[in-house]
């Protein structure tokens, strides 16, 4: 069964506007406002979360990957094609081995893996994580029910995540290929979708201009 997240139209719900499923201006100064972000802030934190989320319509990790995305992507997990046949497409099984033991997770019988995975607009992984988020925002049911994050929290996990690692000051340096480079290292670990992020952005701050 497909996890519950979060969609656009129930984002739209929460901040008051017309909820038509589309992200466009009026969304997004009405989200601004919502989570009481100034231009530069909102313009660079929708648009970031807008790539890592597929333009808001992944909020929970898939996981579903064959032998061949296995080795590749996760080696070190699954060093042999035997082995990664085992686990091809169950990503249940495949989140509780990857995310074992590590991030405050328990082993992989625990099944801590699959129920902290990846979840929310950039993505929360591991209990540790959940844990962080759920004392922050003071509410323990996270703990028990993680799916909170792909759907009513989903944007509040990736404003802590902001405020965890101090990203606003990034934020605040404007609205420039500098800053965008910096924010996208910082959530991303690298470079990627650079180009993508620097369009949204950049877009972004023009509707909120």
């Amino acid at each position: 069964m497909e996890q519950e997240q979060m969609s656009l139209v129930d984002l739209q719900k929460k901040i008051g506007v017309t909820a038509d499923g589309a992200f466009g201006p009026g969304t997004l100064k009405a989200a601004a406002a919502y989570y009481k972000l100034n231009k530069n802030r909102a313009a660079h934190f929708f648009a970031q979360t807008a790539h890592e989320s597929g333009n808001f319509t992944a909020f929970s990790e898939n996981l579903n990957y064959g032998a061949k995305g296995l080795r590749g992507i996760f080696g070190k997990y699954f060093p042999t094609d035997v082995m990664a046949k085992m686990y091809e497409r169950q990503p249940q099984k495949i989140a509780n081995r990857v995310y074992a033991s590590r991030m405050g997770n328990d082993d992989e019988w625990s099944g801590d893996g699959w129920k902290y995975r990846g979840r929310g607009a950039l993505q929360l992984t591991g209990k540790l994580n959940y844990q962080a988020f759920a004392d922050y925002i003071d509410r323990p049911d996270v703990m028990t029910n993680p799916d909170l994050v792909a759907t009513e929290l989903c944007f509040e996990s990736a404003l802590w995540f902001f405020d965890k690692n101090k990203l606003w000051s990034i934020c605040d340096q404007g609205i420039n290929d500098a800053a965008i480079l910096a924010l996208t290292k910082r959530i991303n670990g690298g470079t990627h979708g650079l180009d993508d992020r620097k369009g949204k952005t950049k877009k972004f701050a023009g509707w909120l201009a």
